[in-house]
């Protein structure tokens, strides 16, 4: 049976909402987001099947971002860019148990451009279109020996807590993987896996500067990506060396999900050699309430811890004498869904740095994340200070779906506010705030395979110095069709 999808990616975001288990937010993803139209892999006996009987799978995007920015520091720049790119993959059908397959990404600048400026996150890096062999790899399935495990080796799209693909704009982050999974035991993931390379996507570019800039390094570093300003979208690099400047042997991890109707909790550590460790952990329940059986309520809660461990090779950023980590961060969630209509509020709240760390190691009580991990429950769609020392941040959001109506359409709005302390490392400002919205549509007519999508996001205070402040007003058009 052969499936074609052929993926363009077109997203221009600047920070993705936060995806949780309460449905209100989701970051878009590509052959996810929109209509899942591939199947498993299905099992042939012989060689020649194994490609013939192969599938072809993929979604095309466009994407168009319009920031028009404010305050002092943004001087009126008017910038935007509309991409299109997207995936192709080709998948193999399974024989004696293994399969193989390639995807390659390609993200191509159309040319129409309103404005001057270029936004720089649906490109490569210099505004550059380029293509990658974003997935290349093998697998095994157990299922002839009677388990329910897999094993994954190669280049792949890997998503765990604190690393992950980040798609967000044109082109996500990928890597060299090997991992295995099991779903073995009853309601319950396994997994044991190590990443020894990445290719950062087109959001790196965000986070791109040139020399030495501590308060980018420093928002980078807590976002997703690597205080080295100079590292490529669409290149692979040792992860050590995209991060630190040291090559290193990269992230060892070790996860366990537990999920019922009513009951998740999981448990993620990520050993980075000679960097950190961060253990991650959330859990959350839901009910049917007393007084009305219609609405649901749920509560979940996150935990990270991180530790510097090894050589403690964060040492070799300008911002860090000696590579300490010690960091906390936790959060809390509360909401209630009612027919078609979800809202929650979260909290969270990040360990401080002291007077002494903030001259001599800035990243101490921050959660470092370089590798495209954003878990957090109250990061906003662009805004992601959450991490930041000392943060403490507010949100509530809220979507309604129209499903019930007969119509395939959600709308969602939401609200952040980062509390940042003085010793934070990045500017002077002590209060961002982030509202936004995210409008998505799914017309009956293409049998929900077309997504047509528009989101907004108005950042203030987004970054404070003496010379003032910066924030914006964004608006995104973004279609993603998978077939």
């Amino acid at each position: 049976m052969r499936k074609i999808a052929f993926s363009v990616v077109s997203l221009m975001a600047v920070t993705a909402l936060s995806a949780g288990t309460d449905g209100v937010n989701t970051k878009l993803q590509h052959g996810k987001d929109a209509a899942k139209v591939s199947a498993s892999s299905e099992s042939v006996d012989d060689l020649s099947s194994m490609f013939s009987e192969g599938t072809v799978s993929g979604q095309i995007r466009m994407f168009y971002v319009d920031r028009k920015y404010q305050g002092s520091l943004g001087v009126n720049t008017h910038r935007a860019t509309t991409a299109l790119g997207g995936h192709l993959k080709f998948e193999t059908a399974k024989f004696n148990g293994f399969n193989m397959a390639a995807a390659f990404y390609t993200t191509q600048d159309t040319g129409l451009n309103p404005y001057d400026v270029q936004d720089p996150s649906l490109l490569g890096t210099g505004l550059e279109s380029y293509s990658i062999l974003g997935e290349g790899y093998i697998g095994y399935s157990f299922a002839d020996l009677g388990y329910k495990t897999d094993a994954k080796l190669g280049y792949q799209r890997y998503d765990v807590p604190m690393m992950g693909s980040d798609d967000a704009r044109m082109l996500p982050n990928t890597f060299r993987a090997y991992k295995l999974v099991s779903h073995d035991i009853t309601n319950t993931t396994l997994q044991i896996a190590h990443v020894d390379r990445i290719a950062y996507g087109t959001f790196r570019n965000v986070y791109s500067f040139t020399g030495t800039n501590a308060a980018k390094a420093m928002l980078a570093t807590t976002s997703g990506y690597p205080a080295n300003g100079e590292i490529e979208a669409g290149k692979y690099y040792n992860l050590g060396m995209a991060t630190v400047g040291k090559k290193t042997d990269g992230v060892t991890n070790v996860l366990v999900k537990y999920t019922t109707k009513h009951f998740h909790v999981k448990v993620s550590n990520d050993y980075a050699w000679d960097m950190y460790n961060t253990l991650y952990a959330d859990a959350g329940t839901s009910w049917d309430c007393l007084l009305n059986s219609d609405i649901h309520p749920f509560l979940q809660a996150q935990i990270i811890k991180q530790n510097s461990v090894g050589a403690k090779y964060m040492k070799n950023l300008a911002e860090s004498d000696n590579g300490e980590i010690d960091s906390l961060y936790w959060a809390a969630k509360f909401g209630a869904k009612y027919a078609g209509f979800a809202a929650y509020i979260a909290y969270s709240q990040t360990s401080e740095n002291s007077d002494t760390d903030i001259v001599n190691n800035q990243y101490k009580n921050a959660i470092i994340s370089q590798f495209g991990g954003m878990p957090a429950y109250t990061q906003g769609m662009v805004t992601r200070h959450q991490f930041l020392a000392g943060t403490k941040a507010t949100k509530v959001a809220a979507v309604y779906s129209f499903k019930n109506l007969g119509v395939n359409l959600s709308a969602a709005a939401y609200y952040t506010s980062f509390g940042m302390d003085k010793n934070s490392g990045y500017g002077i400002a002590r209060t961002a705030t982030e509202p936004g919205f995210d409008i998505k549509y799914y017309p009956k007519a293409l049998k929900n395979k077309l997504q047509l999508r528009f989101r907004g996001n108005f950042p203030r205070k987004f970054y404070e110095s003496t010379s003032g402040d910066l924030g914006w007003n964004e608006y995104r058009f973004i279609a993603n069709y998978n077939f």
